[in-house]
């Protein structure tokens, strides 16, 4: 099902009909700053494996998920002061940041050093998606097994089909990756260079 949701006005109506498929255990592909991406609720264990199946993507490397804003990382993520104030200067934007995951963060989503890639993309559509949840979205491009980028929705459709239980078209979007930026420590480290300007953290 196509839900063409307008990326400047996203219309409430269609952002709670598709919050209702993600609660129901819906996965869901939906326009972010970077790529389409294809996501479900972060609470929903059994919505997360078949995002796995789709993806045939080990369970070795977790997917980053969305936020609200920096009160709904805090949440999920322990941050630091430095963290914040860093994250508070480039969020919301093309940015994934690394950081300690907390104790709501279900195992399966951890790394093994127990962190969690994070995102607050610049996309009103994601952002509201994940208020009118309640909470974060998975987050991981919409791409086939071997890399090829979707930017269409209609692709998107066509490729996955059935397996998706609701696609949004939000129109275009750059189908460029986020930069990648841990803050574990006090030194933020560039894990990779993508949209998001990296030149602040060498």
């Amino acid at each position: 099902m196509l839900y063409a949701i307008n990326p400047d006005t996203p219309q409430e109506r269609l952002i709670r009909k598709v919050a209702g498929i993600l609660n129901a255990g819906g996965v869901i592909a939906y326009p972010t700053d970077t790529y389409y991406g294809i996501g479900c609720d972060l609470l929903n264990k059994n919505a997360i494996e078949k995002v796995y199946q789709l993806k045939q993507r080990s369970k070795n490397q977790p997917f980053s998920f969305i936020c609200a804003d920096l009160k709904n990382i805090s949440e999920y993520a322990k941050v630091s002061n430095y963290a914040y104030k860093t994250m508070r200067r480039f969020l919301p934007g093309p940015y994934t940041f690394i950081l300690p995951g907390s104790k709501l963060v279900p195992k399966i989503m951890l790394t093994k050093r127990k962190t969690v890639g994070i995102r607050v993309p610049d996309h009103p559509i994601c952002l509201l998606l994940v208020e009118a949840l309640g909470h974060p979205i998975i987050s991981t491009s919409a791409t086939t097994p071997d890399g090829e980028v979707f930017r269409d929705p209609s692709l998107i459709q066509d490729y996955f089909g059935s397996r998706l239980d609701g696609i949004i078209d939000g129109g275009p979007v750059p189908g460029a990756p986020s930069s990648v930026i841990s803050l574990e420590g006090d030194e933020p480290v560039v894990i990779r260079e993508g949209l998001g300007d990296v030149g602040p953290f060498r």
